[in-house]
Parts: C-alpha cells; structure tokens; sequence
C-alpha cells in the first residue's frame, strides 16, 4: 500500500478513527510506533515515518506503543489489500490464523501450490517484510494483549502465542519490547483471575452491532451458538468436553471483548482470528458507505443503515451446509433443518459446568462418509440431501476449499461445479464464508424483491455500480425488504 505522508499526518492530527489500522506512525525521537488515535501528543512532521503494516515499523526497529496498543487495533481491511495478489493476500490470512506457529514456510508454499523461495519473495516484495517476520510480530502482538490483559501463566501465554518455549517467548518480549514480560505485567496490570481471560478486538465505528446479532440470533443452532440480549456465545470443541465465550460490544471504546475459558488459551489467536472475520470487525465504514451511499438506489438505505457490516463465518462449513439447507425455503424453515441436521450428525459432548451448550457441529469428513439417505431423514428431498453430501466430500477431496486464503473465484467454481449449487448458494457461501466483499447472489429472493425484479442478467447489471462492495450491497438490500 502507497502512503501519502502528508495525508497520514493529517489523519494523525485529527486522531481520525476511520484510519486506525490502515497505517502506523513511527516517531524517531522515542523509538516507538503507534496507531494514528494514539492520546500521546503529536510529533512533529519532521520526526515521524508511517508505515502500512505494524511488522514494517518493526522491522525498522521501532517499539510497540504500550498506550494505545498497536496490537489491537483493526485489519487494514480489503480496502488496501487489493494492492497485493492474491497469493499474498491468501498467504496473510493464513500467516495471521498463525499457521506458522506450528507448521513451516515449506508446508504453507505446498498448501498454496508454490516454491517456498516464491512465496519468500512475493510477500517481502509487495508487504516489505518476510512471511517469518510477519508470523512473529503476530505472535508478540498476541502476548503483549495476553500479557496487558489476563493472569494467564506465563507457561499459557508462550504456548497460546505460538511460542515453542518459554525460554524463546521471554527472549522474544525482551528482545522487541525492551522489558522481561514479568515487568510488562506489573507496569500495566490485569483482571482478578477467574479461569477466564479477555480477548479485546478493535473495530472502525460506526457498527451496527445490534443488526448483526439479530441476524445471527435468527439464524443459531441451539447447542452450537446463541445471542442472549446483546451478547454473542459461541462453542469451542476442546477433546471431548466444550467451552463457551461470551462477546460483547463495548461501544464506547469501539472493540468487542471475547471473555474466554483459560482452558482456550491454546486456541487463541485462532480464535481472535475467527471473531474478527464472523463480525467484519476489519470493515472500513468510511469507504464502503462513503462508495455505496451515493447510489440513487442504495443511497438512502446506506445512510439510514450506518455501519452495517457482512455477516461472517466462524466455521466455514457450517455456512456452506447452512445455505444448501437454505434452498427455496425460509430462514426459519432453514433453521429447523440445521437444528435437525445438527442433533443427528453432530457430537453430543459433556457440558462444561457453566455452559448450555451440547453439540459440536459435525465435520466435513463425517458428512462425507453418510449416506444422502439418512441425511434426508432431517426433512429435505433426496437431491438436496446428495448436494450436502457432494460439498463434503468436494472438501475432502480438495477439490472445494473453504478458507480464507483461498481465491474465492475459484471456490465459488468449484461450487458451481457440484450438482445442486447454484447462484445462490455460491455466492452465500462467498459472502460469509470466504469474506468476498463482491459477492453477489443475483438469484436471491430477498434481492429480487428489493430491487423489484425477477431477472437475474438485469440485477447483475445493475449491480455492477456496486462493485467491489457487492456484498455489502446485499446486507442493506436484505435490511431494506425486511422493513419493508
């Protein structure tokens, strides 16, 4: 991403939210970085350099800012990452998830189907830095937040950052925060423990927390996930037991807070990974509604509907299995059979003491190996029942895959490649599975109707003003006939 430096210093002089996490500001006087909404006072022009990504700051030997916490704050979102490839952006999803915490460089070139040297080099290239310096300021960002945050041992937060040791997690902090992660802690202190800690995850405002929670809330499968007045709670399979988080919005400070069993501590930058991508928390309001809002169609909707977001996915699958279930019948009608289809295939697990939550949602593979038969038995017809059937073992089989790194071209390809999937259950899946901000299924009656036409080619047209924020599009659409 090209930074205009002139502009930055603007935006860091207004402390304007709306460029939180688009870029960092690194003073050379204190040898320290920060967000653009940093309360510290402003540098002066001359003595401040800005950088897009915080591993850029880094690398150049600046520090992390303990007041403002470069670690929480927003994704640049796909705002600034249409200046990269594919094969980095695909590359930094997965780098984020912290797949380099366990496994190599090697294994994530093999999985994106390149040389290692080519991958080395397409990221430093187009970012600036290595995939290894990338993997490790994430994994710094993730303790410093543990560190500020929790009273976590700290045994649990080497592991939970993607440390192989304690001995290199403390050499690590040293190394780029200037103080053993002992003193971080007694500098900036932590909640009382309760066996729970906190993850905060920053967000752009505006956000409609309320509208997303409503269409969750519609749509959950008891015993996976439920909305209780304006907290989201979500299971965590761990061996043969769940856990539950709880997320709420803390508005005021633009972020929702994850409250999360210490038992997840090893599942933690997973699942901060997860939560950013099923509530759009890397969205940039600024510019989407900033595009949408001056559509003669969209326009008045946009304005009313201020800070709408693209209902993400916590799991993959279960979106794909939620919008097969979804064909030509109602969402509460679509509801029943996840519900249905969730008693008979999932895994009935042992209750935490707290938690009211009692299945874990069936894999991919296990779904593979039944029968369309038995899946009918939920209430479907037979072709639907071999559509579900067919998407999983397409995903077993790699021939579909449901990620964020993958190119959701070529998913939506391989959806429309199965009997049974249509424009419809692509695009959904596009939307809210693989976070594809162009997603548009022109086949969807909600869309039809809010735009009063039963023609396919007609909506596709039409929509071509809204690109590339199709998908969002499509939200305020759907809020529009459901006022209506």
């Amino acid at each position: 991403m090209i930074l205009d430096p002139d502009a930055c210093y603007r935006a860091l002089v207004a402390r304007d939210r709306r460029f939180d996490g688009v870029f960092f500001v690194a003073v050379s006087t204190t040898g320290i970085y920060c967000r653009p909404i940093c309360p510290a006072r402003t540098p002066r022009r001359d003595r401040v350099t800005f950088y897009s990504r915080a591993a850029e700051a880094e690398q150049a030997g600046y520090r992390a800012c303990f007041r403002c916490r470069p670690e929480v704050a927003p994704g640049a979102g796909s705002a600034s990452t249409d200046a990269v490839s594919k094969l980095v952006r695909a590359a930094l999803a997965k780098i984020e998830a912290g797949f380099l915490n366990e496994q190599s460089l090697e294994d994530l070139a093999f999985e994106l189907d390149v040389s290692s040297r080519h991958l080395r080099r397409a990221i430093e290239s187009e970012i600036g830095v290595s995939p290894v310096m990338l993997a490790q300021t994430r994994r710094l960002a993730l303790a410093k937040q543990l560190l500020h945050d929790t009273q976590l041992p700290m045994t649990e937060i080497a592991h939970a950052s993607g440390f192989a040791s304690v001995r290199r997690f403390n050499s690590a902090v040293q190394a780029r925060f200037g103080r053993a992660p002992t003193s971080m802690r007694k500098e900036h202190g932590s909640k009382p423990d309760d066996g729970t800690f906190s993850l905060r995850l920053d967000y752009r405002p505006p956000f409609d927390w309320d509208h997303l929670l409503e269409f969750l809330g519609d749509r959950a499968m008891h015993g996976i996930e439920r909305v209780e007045s304006s907290t989201y709670v979500r299971a965590i399979p761990i061996g043969k037991r769940v856990e539950e988080i709880r997320v709420e919005n803390e508005s005021a400070k633009s972020r929702i807070v994850a409250t999360v069993p210490v038992a997840l501590a090893p599942k933690a930058m997973e699942i901060s990974a997860k939560l950013r991508h099923l509530f759009d928390l890397d969205a940039r309001p600024d510019v989407i509604e900033g595009f949408l809002g001056t559509d003669s169609m969209l326009g008045a909707a946009v304005k009313k509907q201020r800070g709408t977001r693209v209902p993400g996915a916590f799991d993959p699958f279960e979106i794909a299995v939620r919008s097969v279930l979804g064909q030509q019948v109602t969402v509460r009608g679509a509801t029943t059979l996840a519900q249905r289809f969730v008693e008979k295939f999932g895994t009935h697990v042992t209750r935490h003491a707290r938690s009211q939550i009692a299945y874990i949602f069936p894999s991919s593979e296990k779904i593979a190996n039944a029968r369309s038969a038995d899946v009918r038995t939920i209430g479907m017809p037979e072709a639907r029942a071999k559509t579900l059937v067919s998407v999983a073992r397409a995903i077993e089989d790699g021939e579909l895959v449901l990620s964020q790194s993958e190119d959701p071209e070529r998913a939506i390809g391989a959806m429309m490649r199965i009997a049974g999937i249509g424009n419809f259950t692509s695009q959904v899946v596009a939307m809210r599975a693989l976070r594809h901000a162009d997603a548009f299924p022109s086949s969807d009656l909600g869309v039809r109707k809010a735009l009063g036409s039963t023609k396919p080619r007609e909506l596709e047209a039409r929509s071509e003003a809204w690109r590339p924020w199709r998908a969002y599009a499509v939200v305020h659409l759907w809020r529009s006939h459901h006022a209506d």
